[in-house]
């Protein structure tokens, strides 16, 4: 006898669905109404998530644990949080970007479609239970952030640092689909709860193998050293808009990446992968630290911010204890919120025929825009780890969980790339304060919707700082 198809038995999945129908409702909009409404696909992109937040929250697993599609698909408290949370930053990341877009008259519906695209990868990824739904994740969100970076079609600077991620980005993906292949073949088995099950004793060989192609490949995601060479040339080389949203919201989805593969699916193999994340972790770390001295643009300069707190994160992988995934969830959730508002400021700087994206052009930036230069302020001290901010708690609780697995050799670097992270980042802040303001600056974006976002964005920075509990359990609960 067939089974009988019924809305309630996918209703767990109804966020994809629905976000997968908005899509295509938004580039029929944008073929019938794109020429003469510029705008009009931004604003329904924008109550499409609204919307989508709203499904998610009515189709929420509070308790349970839900899988669907021959157990490819998982539903649970974690990736009902991670969707809900992956709303919010497209949401503020497309509200900055809006002006930045008009001023350069890329302002297309393609730009919001491929963001909607890149949030439906993030989304597979977060519900994945299936080697084969990891790899259409990853692919649905990679091949969307390509096409992103090349999207202002007049730059020869983005079509190349484009070109670079898409050669680099198809090695990793290959390494990640043989390794993966390789676990399949030994374990018998796609489903990752299955794996979990199965791979309980010592590893052979092969597995070990295959272990390190999927670890080279979450590693080039994250942007861990040596696998970092894409971001620094795509950070600088993409429009602004879109470094703003590959800094931000594809971090969830490498998060549900290294949890649901390795910390869940091959937790049986914990002991391999933490010490070739330790590696990575420190490579990652020390490399970000010492070449951000030495940097002058600010795009840049937060590129390789963004090595050294990938290191952070994944140090929280290297306890190996639920704890500690707990730590890299609210480290990097922390991390994207302060991204956010450090990115939203540079492109309200920015006007048309001007990139505020060297550091020069930060200078005096107080006596030119008091609000912004406040914001950006709280970026600095908040990314540095100083108190009372929000990045002072997620490295906190990074180096607590290390302690408690006994990795001081470990705690002893983290503290050291912390220190030595302060004179960059308190660089940004001497240079808006306490230096002359140069000749021939243009005037920042006025706009008070998007001022009022960004301010709401630097106060959650300091708020969540202030009062950091609630975050921290909602993490500690998920993965405890």
């Amino acid at each position: 006898m067939q089974p009988t198809f019924t809305w309630s038995g996918v209703a767990p999945a109804l966020p994809e669905i629905y976000l997968a129908a908005a899509i295509c409702v938004l580039l029929m909009v944008e073929v019938f109404f794109g020429e003469r409404r510029r705008g009009l696909t931004g604003t329904l992109t924008l109550l499409a998530i609204a919307g989508g937040a709203a499904l998610t929250l009515a189709c929420a697993q509070v308790d349970a644990r839900v899988t669907l599609f021959s157990g490819m698909y998982v539903a649970d408290p974690l990736g009902t949080v991670l969707k809900l949370f992956a709303f919010l930053f497209l949401a503020l990341a497309l509200l900055y970007s809006r002006a930045y877009l008009e001023q350069r008259d890329i302002l297309r519906g393609e730009f919001y479609v491929l963001a909607l695209s890149a949030l439906l990868g993030v989304f597979v990824l977060v519900s994945a239970n299936s080697l084969l739904s990891v790899y259409i994740g990853v692919e649905l969100l990679a091949l969307s952030v390509y096409a992103m970076v090349a999207f202002d079609r007049t730059s020869g600077v983005a079509a190349e640092s484009a070109m670079k991620y898409f050669v680099l980005g198809a090695i990793a993906s290959g390494t990640l689909i043989y390794g993966m292949s390789m676990v399949y073949g030994l374990s018998g088995t796609l489903r990752l709860d299955d794996l979990a099950a199965r791979l309980t004793e010592a590893p052979s060989l092969g597995l070990v193998l295959g272990l390190v192609f999927i670890v080279v490949a979450v590693g080039f995601k994250f942007g861990a050293v040596p696998f970092h060479m894409w971001l620094p040339d795509v950070y600088h080389g993409a429009p602004t808009a879109v470094t703003l949203f590959i800094a931000t919201v594809p971090k969830i989805a490498y998060f549900a990446l290294a949890f649901r593969l390795l910390a869940y699916g091959l937790g049986g193999l914990t002991g391999s992968w933490t010490q070739m994340l330790a590696v990575l972790a420190v490579l990652s770390l020390v490399v970000g630290t010492v070449i951000a001295l030495a940097q002058t643009n600010i795009k840049r300069l937060l590129a390789y911010s963004a090595v050294a707190n990938v290191g952070f994160l994944l140090l929280g992988f290297v306890a190996g204890t639920p704890t500690g995934y707990g730590a890299a969830l609210y480290y990097m959730l922390a991390y994207v919120i302060v991204t956010l508002a450090g990115f939203g400021v540079v492109v309200v700087a920015s006007r048309r025929g001007f990139e505020a994206d060297e550091l020069e052009h930060y200078k005096g930036f107080h006596a030119r825009d008091p609000m912004l230069a406040l914001s950006m302020m709280v970026v600095m001290f908040s990314t540095a780890g100083v108190p009372p901010f929000i990045g002072f708690w997620a490295k906190l609780r990074i180096i607590e969980a290390l302690w408690e697995t006994g990795h001081l050799w470990l705690v002893i670097i983290a503290a050291a790339a912390s220190v030595v992270g302060l004179f960059y980042y308190l660089r940004v802040v001497k240079l808006m304060y306490f230096d002359a303001v140069p000749a021939g600056l243009p005037a920042t974006e006025k706009r008070t919707g998007v001022r009022f976002a960004l301010g709401l964005n630097a106060l959650a920075v300091l708020a969540l700082g202030v009062v950091p509990n609630p975050l921290l359990e909602l993490c500690e609960r998920l993965l405890g």
